[in-house]
């Protein structure tokens, strides 16, 4: 009988990481969480470690307990992305911070479950660079992502005209353009079809998570901007649709569970026949509606498009900036209408600048965030 894959999470704690380990717990006979770390929830990863007695722990910011031998401080994410009993790293980390340790994972040859969408629009030429040279493999996460890679199914680029991203809407679609600056931190969390983090809840009310998607959209298949598309369908269960080159369409459905493509990003190109997601009934899913962004309503996509065309440093300054404006609008200090303001005001002072290199994009990162911050009382 074959040994389990090792499986190094990153990000344990979050709502991805509690997926997977979920998904790990139904195909023990498959995988097995050899490394586990988190930011700074060490009550909830204390409890993981108790449950899976992983060889590896670290704990990003928090303090680990006395004795434990768990590893602490961002290198811990590096740390447990390279280990040699580490057979697949799956990167749940949210922001920029995910961005190194997916860069040594690729450099060490391992197949990376992405579900940290800013290491490609951080990083994006660098990434794909680092996973050529180190012959690692980046396999999506995101629903929309494993949605266009299943449908893609061993088709090459040439094959595809457009890529169509399906957008929930978030909470805000219905509002009207006057109301939704004023939205407050627990409207903006009050998601209507899934079950998120603070940070990326907040990306789906502002549709800054669509841009993010479409940057790494762009990078993962090899498909231009102009042919990447994105519609709102509230109901989450078409999960994205390839237009092909002869006008066929092929959609990928289910409902709205990250369980399903957390798995199949776990065995592509193979599937396992308990996937522990209730199937998918077209007689009770009932209507399935698709509506134009109205762009105007979220200025967060169309900033986030723009920056990814114009490449460089763009991306990494419209992701330093969404990142600093969301976690001060979380913390009181701006309204949800000044997220996307002080996204564009970055842009505006910051984007053209060099972005070839891994240092001159983290430096445009930094640069970014200094930039929201020292606007905080503006």
């Amino acid at each position: 009988m074959t040994a389990p894959l090792g499986v190094a999470l990153l990000g344990s704690t979050g709502s991805i990481g509690t997926s997977t380990l979920r998904v790990l717990d139904r195909h023990r006979d498959r995988f097995r969480p050899v490394a586990l770390t988190a930011n700074g929830r060490v009550s909830e990863l204390a409890a993981q470690v108790a449950e899976w007695s992983p060889a590896f722990v670290g704990v990003v910011s928090g303090t680990p307990p006395l004795g434990s031998g768990w590893r602490s401080g961002p290198e811990c994410l590096i740390e447990a992305a390279t280990r040699p009993d580490a057979d697949i790293v799956l990167n749940a980390v949210v922001g920029a911070a995910g961005l190194q340790a997916t860069l040594a994972a690729l450099a060490a040859g391992k197949r990376v479950a992405l579900a940290n969408k800013e290491t490609l629009v951080v990083a994006g030429p660098v990434v794909m660079a680092a996973a050529s040279a180190g012959n690692g493999t980046l396999v999506p996460v995101d629903s929309e992502h494993s949605a266009i890679l299943q449908c893609l199914a061993g088709r090459t680029t040439a094959d595809i005209r457009r890529l169509v991203i399906t957008a929930s809407g978030g909470p805000f679609r219905t509002w009207t353009s006057e109301r939704i600056p004023s939205a407050t931190i627990a409207d903006a969390l009050n998601h209507p079809t899934w079950s998120m983090g603070s940070k990326i809840t907040v990306d789906s009310a502002t549709l800054a998570n669509k841009a993010l998607e479409v940057i790494e959209a762009h990078y993962l298949f090899g498909v231009p901007y102009d042919r990447i598309d994105v519609v709102v369908h509230p109901q989450s269960i078409v999960h994205s649709f390839v237009e092909f080159t002869d006008g066929s369409v092929l959609a990928q459905l289910g409902v709205p569970s990250m369980e399903l493509p957390i798995l199949y990003a776990l065995t592509h190109p193979e599937r396992l026949p308990d996937s522990g997601v209730p199937r998918f009934d077209p007689l009770t899913a009932g209507s399935l509606l698709f509506e134009p962004v109205r762009h105007e309503a979220f200025p967060a996509l169309g900033l986030g498009i723009a920056a990814g065309r114009a490449g460089g440093a763009a991306p990494a300054v419209f992701n330093a900036a969404n990142e600093e404006a969301v976690a001060a609008f979380l913390a009181g200090r701006l309204s949800f209408g000044q997220i996307a303001q002080r996204i564009a005001g970055a842009l505006d002072d910051l984007a053209v600048r060099p972005g070839s290199t891994l240092e001159e994009l983290l430096e445009a990162d930094a640069e970014a965030r200094r930039h929201v911050h020292s606007r905080l009382s503006c």
